[in-house]
């Protein structure tokens, strides 16, 4: 039987979600001993080790579905964030979450709302269901937030702000970010995402739970263990926002969608304010180091960046990617994302940044000489 007829038309022209490459994968093809992943903004460092003892427990007694009501991390981020039980989601990485407010929100013709370039996922969750995605140019490589007022319609549901905006890194300041907050029509409902939050120390940028939700504005904000708290693997991430929002994602979710061991790894490392507070600290002195290993070979990356990662303007990202792989180095192409001419490069650890800046000085010479 062919597929005529069979597949909805809304995913016709759908390009999947391009992962980062794996480090066995790549290892395999090219026959290399040596592969260094900076391709998914991951953190280099693993689980804390009180999430690593929570995973032995939980694999004994992974005869049993998960709790599927996440109800002991739920009600330990609640407390955490001073909110209430109800105004807290929990899925498959923030990324799941951005998935159950689209199945909750958007029907056929429906509009979404994101800067571009910016996270995929925004574009791709939308047209799986049908909607449209009105996409605003960054302005200066920022989220451009008079941009996306203009952009707002009578079918417009879902407005997204990625802060900091991935792939460039770079954030709104905070006078801006909630003065564009309070301008958004009520029919709209706003999803901040802060994925990277944990790493910021800038005192101007701006925690969406505390600055906007608990004050009384109509937002969703985004947080995921994927990052600082080394849980990527295990998919796990949260949204705080209004009580009926939650509701609405609860009859959306998969059943058992989030594994016993990303709960139990990841309330157990809440907490741990000295872990987090060293790892945000390693990963400021890491980004200045690959923000100076590319200024080295003559690549100016956008700035100024808050998270763990850069954001290069390299001429053909994909060729870049291509031949940097060949080195040994993943780091991420992002036509994707809306940047077709740029990489997108992870903090990693100082040996691994120094195996980067050898890899890429070797790349950018030889495309160099071939294009004399």
């Amino acid at each position: 039987m062919s597929g005529g007829g069979l597949f909805r038309d809304a995913i016709a022209d759908l390009v999947p979600y391009e992962p980062g490459k794996p480090v066995e994968e790549v290892q395999r093809e090219l026959g290399l001993d040596r592969v260094v992943k900076l391709a998914s903004n991951e953190g280099p460092f693993p689980p804390f080790p009180a999430a690593l003892g929570a995973i032995e427990r939980a694999g004994r007694e992974l005869n049993r579905y998960p709790d599927g009501g996440v109800y002991a991390l739920r009600a330990a981020l609640a407390e955490l964030h001073g909110v209430r039980f109800e105004e807290v989601v929990v899925g498959a990485g923030a990324d799941g979450v951005i998935d159950l407010l689209s199945q909750a929100t958007l029907d056929p013709g429906d509009e979404i709302v994101c800067g571009w370039p910016s996270f995929a996922s925004y574009v791709i969750d939308a047209a799986k269901l049908g909607a449209v995605s009105r996409t605003v140019p960054l302005r200066d490589h920022v989220y451009d937030l008079d941009g996306l007022l203009a952009a707002i319609g009578p079918r417009t549901k879902l407005v997204y702000v990625c802060h900091p905006n991935n792939p460039t890194g770079t954030a709104n300041e905070r006078a801006e970010l909630l003065g564009f907050l309070d301008a958004v029509p009520g029919h709209v409902l706003v999803v901040l995402d802060q994925a990277y939050f944990e790493y910021i120390d800038d005192p101007e940028y701006a925690d969406g739970i505390e600055e906007a939700f608990k004050a009384g504005r109509r937002v969703v904000v985004l947080r995921t263990f994927s990052k600082i708290y080394g849980l990527a693997g295990l998919r796990v991430g949260y949204g705080v926002g209004p009580a009926d929002v939650v509701a609405a994602t609860s009859k959306v979710r998969r059943a058992f969608d989030v594994t016993s061991t990303a709960q139990a790894a990841a309330l157990a490392s809440l907490g741990d304010d000295a872990e987090i507070a060293r790892r945000r600290a390693l990963n400021a002195e890491g980004r200045a180091a690959l923000e100076e290993s590319l200024g080295r070979h003559g690549l100016e990356p956008v700035g100024p960046a808050v998270g763990n990662f850069l954001f290069a303007e390299v001429g053909d990202g994909r060729a870049v990617f291509e031949e940097l792989l060949r080195r040994g180095v993943i780091v991420r192409p992002l036509g994707a994302f809306g940047a077709p001419e740029a990489i997108r490069v992870t903090v990693g650890t100082a040996d691994e940044i120094a195996f980067f800046d050898a890899a890429l000085g070797h790349v950018l010479t030889r495309f160099t000489s071939t294009r004399r």
